[in-house]
């Protein structure tokens, strides 16, 4: 007997159920409701529509003469309003249509986000042929179009737009593209690829509004930005279409809940496609729907079969780029990564491994032979026999110390040679024999070298002395395991090729991780910060706790903090302000330290954003006691009090301090000013120092007062207040732009030359040209850290959850 099928929704999954219905000539009467005005068609190429490449005609799965031939009554356009379980019946605006059973397709509906201007004329969704002809007429004028969504439809929709003339802005919120089906270094690629095409992207872009009247100006980003837009295309996501399910009665969480035989809670109504939801999950892809019609025309049929997810991947073409991503591909404990990179041919292969199996697989640029590294994913291949040429894919699969060292070879045994970790002599001698056989090596077994890096030299020394002629000189130490590229290399790269990201460095400079790591993440943060202020965006996940805390972590886990006095003054309310804070946290320990500022000593983490909400409604300040960037500038009393000042020290101090305060360097910066040559504000073993004469002020660099003692080194001599505050931008910019990352003044000028400091600061143009520059830097992250968390303390989590590296 002839059974009623009614179907709703006429997609590409439930017209593979009716191609195997018909061809196993299954006993239905078929009646298919579709909302859309059309039947079957190809959704996967309305990117090829759009760019006008194809037309509908070209993609169009069932034409009208299929229907007809199979013997199915049709109703597009008309959407199904309800469904009665009990009467087993579904009602449209056409009427009512009784069933045997019921195959519910509906999809999904696209994401629409919530904000102001979303319902105005020339706001559109990227889901169905509708959708993509208004975005065809749209262009027809031409003008400004803004894509919000960095996904692949998103990217299709852009690509496409641009195709057809449009100006068109991508805007995605996460920190590359695709994030989903790629990591950072091959969405970096597919952004570059996109620019070049014309299209302009802007990742971490949040849209606070739509503007307009009657129809779509313009959008405001929460930023500020406000981009111009005669089109906005929405593409941030879909989501199951389970309206009709749900007001059914049937069992639904994110989707149609179905089991292993695609059946619903009411077994007379079966699910299919991206509205259903299988063992927790969702599905988008193309091919597990199609292993889901397999299983629903059996289902149906009364045959015994089960749907089973498989392991997916994704091979795409966006525009002209090929795409790869299969597995897991995320970060995990005991995962390793091979990684190949040719810079030249925008080539980038990623294979993660896990106990000898690949885990998960990203290529970008050449995919050829992503069905083979596929396989091994799919079948837990063990390759620990191809390890070594497994990224070349299968096609490779089958295969004298000279004179000045005599001083160090009379050392004795016990000598000191690493003052920070008490090593001597005949312990590196000790661990070089046991085969310890380079730098590297001695530094993990002994520690020598590896604290404040001024014995390395001797180390070195030490290790050539004890191998003889098996001892290999070392080449220029690279910025950390992740590249054999030193920083001075990575910073050329940088700057001469434009880099604006991570991403950027990590593919362009042929990383051999594509994330980084601890030692070259915050390297890289600060380069990028300091080459590219607006461009980039700061990763506080790339700084250490210090900086991520905004406070100094002690032995015992709790804080330090200290709030700013400018110049050293400060106030009876700010001192009240202290008081009641140590009081009301019961901080243990409250010191005057060295840089004439209280430090609050033993904070709890959990206390921080109280504290210092408290401290700000005082009216102070982070003293950034913890920052790669300016910590305090010391100050004498000055003409004010001093019979023997020349100047005010105290207020060129002060606005020195507010001048340079929230300023990011390769490591602290501290100034002094003293207000005549007796020094009582220790200038001369700062940073940067000034000294206040009767004729103007002494300007000097390079002094320091830690491990090494140093007094600074005289670098020029002005008049006025206002040009020394030009000279310390100045200074202050050129060591910003071209020193290492944690090399102090000091180290930096021995590297480069007190000399062409001199003249890089002496020549007036040029200093123009750098305090342009680090005034314009400013502009961007001049804030107070302690105020913005206040204001978002969900950002602050348990320390627990933080790595305790080291601070220098």
């Amino acid at each position: 007997m002839t059974q009623k099928l009614v179907v709703i929704g006429a997609g590409m999954a439930s017209g593979r159920v009716l191609e195997h219905l018909f061809e196993a000539n299954a006993d239905y009467y078929v009646t298919l409701f579709n909302a859309e005005a059309r039947g079957n068609y190809n959704r996967i190429m309305l990117s090829p529509v759009l760019s006008g490449e194809k037309t509908y005609d070209d993609i169009v799965t069932h034409n009208a003469e299929w229907y007809t031939t199979q013997g199915v009554t049709c109703h597009f356009g008309t959407p199904i309003t309800s469904i009665d379980r009990a009467a087993k019946t579904v009602t449209s605006t056409e009427g009512t249509v009784p069933y045997d059973k019921l195959l519910i397709a509906t999809g999904s509906a696209p994401f629409i986000i919530p904000v102001p201007g979303k319902d105005l004329d020339g706001v559109v969704t990227y889901r169905d042929l509708d959708d993509t002809n208004a975005m065809i007429d749209a262009a027809k004028s031409g003008g400004k179009a803004v894509v919000i969504g960095g996904g692949l439809l998103g990217l299709e929709a852009a690509a496409g737009l641009a195709e057809r003339g449009m100006d068109v802005t991508v805007l995605h919120l996460m920190g590359h593209l695709m994030e989903r089906q790629l990591d950072e270094a091959a969405g970096f690629l597919l952004r570059r690829d996109l620019e070049k095409r014309g299209i302009t992207v802007k990742c971490q872009a949040s849209t606070t509004a739509i503007l307009g009247t009657t129809r779509v100006e313009a959008v405001l980003l929460d930023d500020g930005e406000t981009l111009d837009a005669d089109l906005v295309v929405m593409a941030v996501g879909i989501r199951p279409e389970t309206r009709l399910a749900t007001d059914a009665g049937l069992s639904v969480a994110r989707g149609v809940e179905v089991n292993a035989q695609m059946e619903t809670s009411d077994p007379d109504i079966i699910a299919i496609g991206e509205c259903v939801e299988f063992d927790g999950q969702l599905f988008g892809l193309v091919a597990p729907l199609y292993d889901q019609a397999k299983v629903v025309a059996k289902t149906l049929m009364g045959v015994p079969d089960v749907f089973t997810p498989k392991e997916l991947s994704t091979k795409l073409k966006v525009t002209g780029c090929d795409l790869f991503s299969a597995g897991d591909f995320a970060e995990a404990e005991g995962r390793e990564d091979i990684v190949f990179r040719d810079p030249a041919r925008g080539v980038y292969r990623r294979l993660v491994l896990e106990d000898n199996i690949v885990v998960g697989a990203v290529m970008y640029g050449d995919t050829a032979d992503s069905n083979w590294f596929f396989g091994l994913i799919r079948d837990k291949t063990d390759i620990s026999d191809m390890r070594e040429t497994l990224i070349y894919g299968p096609a490779f699969q089958g295969g004298a110390p000279s004179d000045p060292l005599s001083a160090v070879a009379a050392l004795p045994r016990d000598v000191e040679i690493c003052g920070c970790n008490g090593i001597c002599k005949g312990q590196i001698e000790d661990a070089v024999h046991a085969g310890a056989t380079d730098l590297g090596a001695v530094r993990a077994v002994t520690k020598a070298s590896g604290s404040c890096g001024t014995c390395t030299g001797l180390v070195e020394q030490v290790l050539a002395v004890t191998l003889g002629d098996e001892f290999i000189a070392p080449a220029a130490a690279s910025i950390c395991g992740c590249t054999d590229m030193t920083h001075e290399d990575v910073r050329r790269m940088i700057k001469s090729r434009e880099l604006k990201s991570m991403p950027a460095v990590w593919q362009e400079c042929g990383w051999k991780t594509s994330c980084g790591c601890h030692i070259c993440r915050p390297a890289l943060n600060f380069y990028l910060l300091a080459d590219w202020p607006m461009e980039y965006t700061d990763d506080p996940q790339s700084r250490f706790i210090n900086e991520r805390k905004h406070a100094n972590i002690q032995k015992d886990g709790t804080f330090s903090v200290v709030p700013r006095m400018w110049g050293g003054i400060t106030t009876p309310d700010e001192l009240r302000a202290i008081a009641d804070a140590a009081d009301k946290f019961a901080v243990p320990t409250v010191k005057v330290t060295g840089g004439q500022r209280i430090d609050l000593l033993g904070v709890k983490g959990e206390d921080l954003p109280a504290i210092w909400e408290d401290l700000n409604n005082a009216g102070m300040v982070s003293g950034h006691a913890y920052s790669k960037g300016l910590r305090t500038v010391k100050t004498c009393v000055g003409t004010d009090h001093c019979r023997f000042g020349t100047q005010d020290s105290t207020g060129l101090g002060i606005k020195l301090e507010k001048t340079l305060w929230g300023s990011w360097t390769p490591h602290k910066l501290k100034l002094g000013v003293s207000g005549c040559p007796r020094n009582c504000a220790e200038a001369t073993c700062k940073d940067i120092g000034i000294v206040c004469v009767d004729s103007g002020y002494q300007i000097s660099i390079g002094g320091a007062a830690g491990m090494d003692v140093r007094e600074t080194e005289p670098l020029c001599q002005v008049k006025t207040e206002a040009e020394v505050i030009d000279v310390v931008k100045a200074v202050t910019q050129l060591y910003r732009e071209n020193a290492k990352y944690l090399d102090r003044i000091y180290k930096w000028v021995a590297k480069v030359g007190l000399d062409w400091v001199k003249e890089s600061v002496a020549d007036l143009d040029k200093r123009t040209a750098l305090k342009a520059r680090f005034e314009h830097s400013q502009t961007v992250y001049r804030k107070d850290p302690w105020a913005q968390h206040v204001a978002k303390s969900e950002t602050y989590r348990p320390l627990a959850d933080l790595t305790l590296e080291a601070a220098e």
